[in-house]
């Protein structure tokens, strides 16, 4: 499945949210993948249809439960984009 769209969310869609949505836009630039739409929002919006793969923190994991793995990133450091870089690489592959 091609990545289009991935959408990064917190429990507000403002703090952490927005700061994993600015780190991806700079992974995915790094790692070749400019393209790919990068969006935040609160945990509440996420359903399976909203995007391609979900980021979210590892505080946050229990309620993106109905997203299928593959459709997801859980992060344990929110801050760590060598994390982030590895999880998104072997998503895009």
């Amino acid at each position: 499945m091609a990545i289009k769209k991935i959408l990064c969310a917190c429990g507000s869609g403002l703090g952490s949210s927005m700061i994993v949505h600015m780190n991806t836009e700079e992974i995915l630039k790094k790692i070749g993948h400019p393209e790919v739409e990068v969006d935040h929002s609160t945990i509440s919006d996420i359903n399976p249809e909203a995007a391609d793969l979900f980021v979210v923190g590892g505080d946050l994991a229990d309620f993106v439960s109905n997203v299928p793995d593959e459709k997801k990133i859980i992060l344990k450091n929110i801050l760590d984009k060598n994390e982030l870089e590895e999880k998104l690489k072997a998503h895009l592959g």
